[in-house]
C-alpha cells in the first residue's frame, strides 16, 4: 500500500472507530473526549508501526523521543483535532495523518468524519475560486487579532469553526477563502491540513512568509498563513505591517 492510500485508510477507519465511540453512550464529556484521544492514537500508533515500521512518528497523544529527528520520513498525526468539538457533538472536528519528509509536508489525510470527507494530497482537487466578500476562518472561542484585523481590512466575513482541520479543508471544500491563525499551534495541529491544501493550489506558510518546518526538535509551530495564491501578497503584506 502506498503512502497516500494509507494516510487515507488509517484517517478514515481513526475516524469511524471515534464516531463508535462517541455512539455508544458509554461516555461523556471530557471523559468522551479522553476516551477518543485515547483509543483513536492506540490505533494509529499500532498500524504505523507495523506498516513503516523505519518511519518516525510524531503524534500529540504519545510521548515525544528524539529518535525521530534522525529520521527522514517522520509521520505527524493527531488522533482527535479539535477534541472539544468532537465531545459536543459537533462535526467540526478531523483526524490528520501527515507524512513529512526531510521537514516539508509531503504528504497528508484530514478525515473530517461527521461531514462523510477523507481529503487528502493525493486528490485530484480544483482550487476553488474566492468568494466576494471574501471569507475567513476564526477559532469559535478565541479568534486571534490579526485574523480579524485582516477581515477588517479586506472586509471579509467571519466563519467560526473548530478544529485546525476543520478550518483548513474550509478553504479545501470551498466554504471559506483565508485561515489566518496566530494564536498558537503545535506540528500535528497543522502538518496535515497543510499537504492537503498545498496539493489543492492553497499558499500555505507561516505568517511572515516563510516556509511550514516540520520535525523540529521544538514542535511548537504558533502560526501560518493558508489562502488563494492570488491574495497571499496582500495579505503577508498586511500582516507585515501590523507586526
Amino acid at each position: 500500500m502506498d503512502d497516500i492510500k494509507l494516510a487515507h485508510n488509517l484517517a478514515k477507519k481513526a475516524g469511524i472507530l471515534l464516531q463508535e465511540i462517541r455512539a455508544s453512550g458509554n461516555y461523556e464529556g471530557k471523559a468522551l473526549g479522553n476516551a477518543g484521544d485515547a483509543k483513536a492514537n492506540d490505533y494509529l500508533m499500532t498500524e504505523l508501526n507495523r506498516l513503516r515500521p523505519d518511519d518516525g512518528i510524531l503524534s500529540e497523544e504519545t510521548k515525544d523521543t528524539p529518535a525521530r529527528l534522525n529520521k527522514s520520513r517522520v509521520w505527524i498525526i493527531d488522533p482527535v483535532d479539535g477534541t472539544r468539538e468532537y465531545s459536543e457533538g459537533r462535526d467540526d472536528w478531523a483526524v490528520h495523518v501527515a507524512l513529512s519528509v526531510d521537514g516539508a509536508p509531503t504528504m497528508g489525510a484530514v478525515a473530517l468524519p461527521d461531514l462523510g470527507l477523507t481529503l487528502t494530497s493525493g486528490d485530484s482537487i480544483k482550487t476553488p475560486k474566492a468568494a466576494t466578500p471574501l471569507r475567513l476562518v476564526v477559532s469559535r472561542s478565541r479568534p486571534a487579532k490579526e485574523a480579524v484585523a485582516i477581515a477588517e481590512k479586506l472586509d471579509a466575513e467571519l466563519i467560526p469553526m473548530g478544529s485546525a482541520g476543520a478550518k483548513a479543508m474550509a478553504l479545501v471544500r470551498g466554504v471559506a477563502d483565508i485561515y489566518v491563525h496566530s494564536g498558537g499551534q503545535y506540528e500535528w495541529d497543522n502538518c496535515a491540513p497543510a499537504a492537503v491544501a498545498m496539493a489543492a493550489g492553497f499558499h500555505c506558510s507561516r505568517i511572515d512568509g516563510s516556509p511550514l518546518q516540520y520535525n523540529q526538535k521544538d514542535t511548537y509551530l504558533p502560526d501560518l498563513l493558508f489562502c488563494h495564491r492570488e491574495n497571499s501578497a496582500h495579505i503577508l503584506e498586511l500582516l507585515k505591517d501590523m507586526s
